[in-house]
């Protein structure tokens, strides 16, 4: 969505009033909306969709804001301070951020949502308190903060799968966990009140039915689906032939079909990435006319991996910038203004129909699981007997989970683990299923973050949203899998929309060749840029490793394409914060 710039005086000096003055005046220069809030504070919006603002008792609501249809209000908590607002994360949802005001119209605390749609960035600068959700480049030329890179965080980061929502690299700033409450001053520690882990607590409880829980997922999905294609139109629809766009698809068309001034579908240049048999069956099925295209692909250069940097953080969600610039193109020569996605799908549906899902049943029913069929097609869609399925769960027991990292020889050994997402820290209540679930979701957030695409068109990713993000959090893992099939629910409930190809595909697409075909092509921009980056100076990777890793000779045996890609896009990101607010030590 569009983008919103707050700056509120918290000092009433001379100095701080002159600085909000000449701040609105570049926002203007800039091209966003501004409008004041109250005497001291004013609100800049612009970009696609610009966000609306929502008063909600004492808190104004920047953003995109829906009603819960039957919200499951918390219970009160005798002598919380945030009880309200915890009852109000449970009746509302979005794509939004909020300010509450306090004794002579000062913010006195902020808040982001659960999804974390939105990002929301605040510092204190020189009377002011300034909340962002992208890192203004006029903006931070005119501030010059005094901020420095973190290269602890900065070396985990890279090596850390989650990174995409935790703590900025950036020392200075506050980024907002989605789902907590910052009060202000900003040295306050935040508050947390919403959590994943309180959601999952239920699918430990009773169970709905196969058809029970059906009807409810497609009941959520229907309505966030159409909440977000019915924001602002005309829309385009991503349908990459997966089960997750086909899902947001039929919705849409069982919404209004009318809507949607193009589908569209990428198809790559190798077989697994060629899905227009799938989506041709799709649109019969819906009775659309999918527009299919070749997926852009092109070398990497320096001044691609420059424009992917400009944000608070390393641009991994706008990595792939030759497609995101062609759909650009096409989705505004259409007149769409939104795209619907299908995002997220993998993580919150229950991608990971493994050994751990029979291990999250086991911890709860023991023997007792062993009557389900769910069970015994598990086992043969892994192709193990439900004696090795059996072993398995009880040799791991409830031993503690622990966070995968990424493992390459350019990447020198921490001298420490990397520090557990606020998310995480309750995960060993859970089976591996449910845990790496959480873990997937809190990877989720990325899908929001800014692209070439985003900055053009407002990019909704309803598989992404609190609404269904909490109804499979709900749900145990053995029932998310219904059939023993990854995201074996989402099929048995969809699956009277859907064509039957798509139901019953075992296969996924998958652009592993087309992006290590890029990397090979781009070796004369990625090897300078790496050996005698920044990130080699700073000690994060290893430039003798780098110089024999990034050969033609050593991908082709070794591959691990995306943790170079990765280091190409921080090296970016450096060399961009660096430029902005001084040399790291």
């Amino acid at each position: 969505m569009g983008d919103y710039l707050l700056v509120s005086r918290t000092e009433d000096g001379d100095t701080a009033r002159a600085l909000a003055s000449e701040l609105a005046g570049g926002a203007r220069r800039a091209g966003l909306l501004v409008s004041d809030l109250n005497a001291s504070t004013w609100l800049a919006v612009g970009g696609p969709h610009p966000p609306n603002t929502l008063q909600v008792s004492n808190w104004t609501l920047i953003g995109d804001v829906f009603d819960r249809r039957s919200p499951q209000i918390p219970a009160t908590r005798p002598g919380d301070p945030w009880d309200y607002e915890r009852k109000m994360m449970a009746r509302l949802w979005g794509r939004f951020v909020g300010v509450q005001f306090g004794r002579g119209q000062k913010p006195v605390t902020l808040l982001r949502d659960p999804s974390g749609a939105l990002e929301c960035v605040a510092w204190d600068h020189e009377g002011l308190t300034i909340v962002s959700s992208v890192a203004f480049d006029w903006l931070i030329q005119r501030l010059r903060p005094a901020w420095r890179i973190n290269v602890g965080r900065l070396a985990q980061a890279l090596r850390d799968p989650l990174p995409s929502m935790g703590a900025l690299l950036l020392d200075g700033p506050v980024a907002l966990t989605p789902g907590t409450i910052q009060p202000l001053p900003l040295s306050h520690p935040a508050v947390e009140i919403w959590n994943p882990a309180v959601i999952a607590r239920q699918s430990q409880d009773s169970w709905p039915s196969t058809e029970e829980a059906s009807r409810h997922l497609r009941a959520v999905i229907d309505d966030t689906v159409s909440s977000l294609a019915g924001l602002s139109g005309p829309i385009a629809a991503e349908i990459s032939g997966g089960l997750d766009s086909s899902i947001v698809a039929s919705s849409i068309a069982r919404r209004d079909p009318d809507t949607v001034k193009l589908w569209i579908n990428a198809y790559g240049t190798t077989p697994e990435s060629d899905e227009r048999r799938y989506v041709a069956a799709l649109g019969r099925k819906l009775g659309v006319e999918p527009a299919c295209v070749p997926h852009a692909a092109a070398p990497i250069t320096t001044e691609w991996l420059n424009a992917i940097a400009q944000d608070f953080r390393p641009g991994l969600n706008a990595l792939d910038r030759p497609h995101d610039l062609d759909w650009t193109r096409r989705l505004t020569a259409a007149g769409a203004i939104g795209l619907m996605t299908g995002r997220g799908g993998d993580t919150i549906l229950l991608q990971r129909a493994t050994a751990d899902a029979f291990i999250d049943r086991w911890r709860d029913e023991k023997w007792r699981s062993l009557w389900s069929p769910d069970v015994w097609e598990l086992a043969a869609a892994n192709e193990v007997s439900i004696w090795t399925l059996i072993g398995q769960a009880r040799r791991r027991g409830r031993k503690v989970h622990t966070i995968p990292q990424r493992s390459h020889p350019m990447l020198p050994a921490l001298p420490k683990t990397c520090s557990l997402h606020p998310w995480l820290r309750n995960w060993d209540d859970f089976g591996p299923a449910k845990a790496f679930q959480i873990a997937g979701l809190a990877d989720s957030v990325s899908r929001h973050e800014p692209s070439a695409l985003s900055r053009a068109v407002d990019v909704r990713n309803p598989l992404c949203a609190q609404p269904v993000i909490e109804a499979c959090l709900a749900l145990p893992a053995s029932l998310l899998t219904t059939g023993g099939r990854e995201r074996g629910l989402a099929r048995h409930a969809f699956r009277n929309r859907l064509p039957a190809e798509i139901i019953e595909r075992r296969s996924k697409g998958d652009m592993t060749r087309t992006y290590g075909r890029m990397i090979h092509d781009s070796l004369d921009v990625l090897r300078p840029w790496l050996i005698d980056g920044r990130l080699a100076a700073l000690g994060v990777i290893d430039a003798a490793a780098t110089d024999r890793e990034l050969t033609r000779e050593t991908l082709l045996w070794r591959g691990k394409y995306s943790t170079i890609i990765l280091a190409a896009a921080f090296e970016a990101w450096v060399r961009t914060w660096e430029g902005l607010v001084g040399p790291t030590r």
